[in-house]
């Protein structure tokens, strides 16, 4: 959890008074990346949204946000590609345990109902079924909920909101309150998987629906995926009847192109090339290679680079374009390691710093 108001206001003071120490070792109940900040200093925020009721197939990323919290604390502050970047203000929201015990509850609910659907009953013939769905649909949009207020209250102060789940369904609240501020944006959207599937499993804010749901939005004008592996013919056939306001980059090709000899840059800016001026990043782990991510909820071989894509995110902001949001979500805990939590606060870190850069924030000390 995020450390008392007390203890962070000292840390405040210190940094303000220039004793804050960015290559010192981070305490260990400090806030994330052991920063001075608090959520009214902070000129960044992010959302801990731990939440994982509609996932498929592995389960542990409503633990992520408390991981990428502990494992943030080992994050080094300096980052080459942003000056004095832990000087533009970044804090996390205290974990809502609220929204924990639901996802607990609901998550129990969420697996009678699926081993419901494998000895094949239906919602439509089945009350006990039927009444499982409404339950998880009715949780869900309260999840939603929560989160659109709380961006909501964020973007009001001004803030730069990022979002970390949960699984990939988190998000949608943080979507729609950017679209009461902005007319129009774009999202770059990292992952293995399309999330185009309509109420997939019978779940209205599936993770495998975020994006199908993030259409319906009409702020949204561009969706530009990045290394897609795992998608339905239904997917497919969406996107290539979408009149390219969906705009799929799949990794194959992507592959082919590298194989081909074309460089990432060329790739890079033939993907920016795509997005409007305003643009959310939308980050699902399991984009990555595996091997940065083993315990994420639906891993598939192939994806990129750690590298690889922070270097997309970098070309987006040098080609001028304004990152409104971002989110990082299914980081699955190992039992006995920290890898994928390690993974996943460096990637936080990282496009907070050029969201900020996007966004010409000045640093605040």
């Amino acid at each position: 959890m995020v450390e008392s108001s007390t203890s962070q206001g000292k840390q405040e003071t210190a940094a303000i008074q220039g004793d804050f120490d960015p290559n010192s070792l981070a305490q260990k109940d400090s806030s994330i990346f052991g920063l001075p900040f608090s959520p009214e200093s902070a000129q960044q925020v992010l959302i801990p949204v731990p939440w994982e009721v509609t996932v498929s197939y592995n389960a542990g990323t409503a633990d992520g946000p408390s991981a990428i919290l502990e494992a943030s604390r080992q994050v080094d502050l300096f980052d080459l590609d942003v000056a004095d970047a832990w000087k533009f203000g970044l804090a996390m929201l205290d974990i809502p345990e609220s929204l924990l015990e639901l996802n607990a509850f609901m998550r129990k609910k969420a697996e009678t109902y699926i081993s419901l659907l494998l000895d094949g009953e239906v919602p439509e013939s089945n009350e006990e079924c039927r009444n499982l769905l409404s339950e998880i649909n009715t949780s869900c949009e309260k999840m939603n909920g929560w989160v659109f207020e709380k961006a909501e209250q964020l973007l009001d102060q001004n803030k730069l909101v990022g979002l970390i789940g949960g699984d990939h369904s988190t998000p949608l609240g943080l979507m729609r309150a950017l679209a009461n501020k902005y007319d129009d944006f774009g999202i770059l959207h990292f992952d293995a998987h399309a999330d185009l599937r309509d109420a997939y499993e019978g779940f209205k804010y599936s993770h495998a629906s975020i994006m199908f749901n993030a259409l319906e939005i009409k702020a949204i004008r561009k969706l530009v995926q990045v290394g897609i592996r795992d998608f339905c013919e239904q997917e497919y056939e969406l996107v290539k009847n979408s009149n390219e306001r969906v705009i799929s980059y799949y990794d194959r090709d992507i592959k082919a192109k590298l194989y081909n000899g074309e460089s990432w840059r060329d790739i890079s800016d033939a993907i920016i090339a795509h997005l409007p001026q305003n643009v959310y990043v939308s980050f699902d782990v399991d984009g990555l290679d595996p091997k940065l991510c083993p315990h994420t909820g639906t891993p598939v071989p192939g994806g990129l680079e750690f590298e690889q894509a922070v270097y997309l995110v970098k070309r987006l902001v040098e080609h001028g374009k304004t990152i409104i949001g971002f989110d990082v979500n299914e980081v699955a805990p190992g039992e006995d390691d920290e890898w994928d939590a390690n993974v996943g606060a460096r990637l936080v870190y990282r496009l907070a710093n050029l969201a900020a850069l996007s966004r010409g924030l000045a640093p605040l000390f």
